[in-house]
């Protein structure tokens, strides 16, 4: 198992921040979902064509990996289908020229489930995203967020889409915390589809929602780094510290150091 953190959590770092922050603590890679002000991951300036070898020459000299691109790639509105699929692309493309495994994509846009959403235009543009992935040896991530947060949902997706390249990011806060599934569950369901995992805690109080560091809240984080150990899970589990949403949230520096020596102390067990 490996760990790493997304750059949600460090909005204001440089990609140099980034990679040194990480080395210095002792992770084994970085998420990727925008760098600085720039949000679209393959517009960032590492990214650009004249600097990939660059970037990836840095990464491996400091033994760094890049565990997944996450787009906001949405799925859901028909629409959308040829900006959605572009994109995704360029996300795939971009993958490809780095070695990076993983996109990850959305079936469903709202966090919390608000309504139903266009289920077969996501099967649809899951197989052709996946198509495109299989030739580029990148696999599409669709994320338990939103309606697809419901682990029945996600299974049922998973068995209609049936493709090699298509799989689950489990983000372990949003099934819990939206629809109240113990993880056990979750993960029973999904284990074999599941090749990247978001974690994070939060507590609901009178005033809604409010994210903490771990083990501060009542997600089971322990009892899901548990199930993922026994299985030899040999993946990344991600910090998504979601500060590029929320301001407020504690300074990217102190969450870090405390996640990685968090964590670590659980996979000790």
């Amino acid at each position: 198992m490996k760990i790493c953190f997304s750059t949600l959590g460090c909005p204001n770092w440089s990609w140099s921040e980034i990679i040194s922050t990480a080395k210095d603590f002792g992770y084994d890679g970085i998420e990727v979902r925008g760098i600085g002000k720039e949000l679209y991951v393959p517009g960032a300036k590492p990214f650009q064509q004249d600097r990939i070898e660059e970037t990836k020459a840095r990464l491996d000299d400091m033994g760094l990996e890049i565990s997944c691109l996450t787009s906001y790639c949405l799925l859901e509105d028909k629409a959308r289908n040829e900006q959605s699929y572009n994109e995704g692309k360029e996300y795939i493309d971009l993958a490809n020229r780095l070695q990076v495994p993983y996109i990850r994509v959305l079936g469903d846009g709202r966090p919390q489930p608000s309504s139903e959403v266009d289920r077969d235009n996501v099967v649809y543009m899951l197989k052709k995203l996946g198509d495109y992935a299989k030739d580029k040896d990148v696999t599409v991530l669709i994320e338990t967020n939103g309606v697809f947060a419901k682990s029945q949902v996600m299974e049922s997706l998973m068995k209609e889409v049936n493709h090699t390249n298509v799989a689950v990011l489990w983000d372990i806060h949003h099934p819990f915390r939206f629809y109240n599934e113990p993880v056990e569950e979750t993960y029973g369901r999904l284990r074999y589809y599941i090749k990247h995992v978001h974690i994070k805690d939060s507590v609901m109080g009178d005033d809604g929602l409010t994210y903490c560091l771990m083990g501060k809240g009542d997600v089971p984080i322990e009892k899901s780094i548990m199930l993922l150990k026994q299985d030899d899970y040999p993946g990344f589990i991600s910090l998504e510290w979601v500060k590029r949403w929320y301001i407020s949230l504690e300074e990217p520096g102190i969450v870090f150091s405390y996640f990685i020596k968090y964590i670590k102390k659980i996979l000790e067990k």
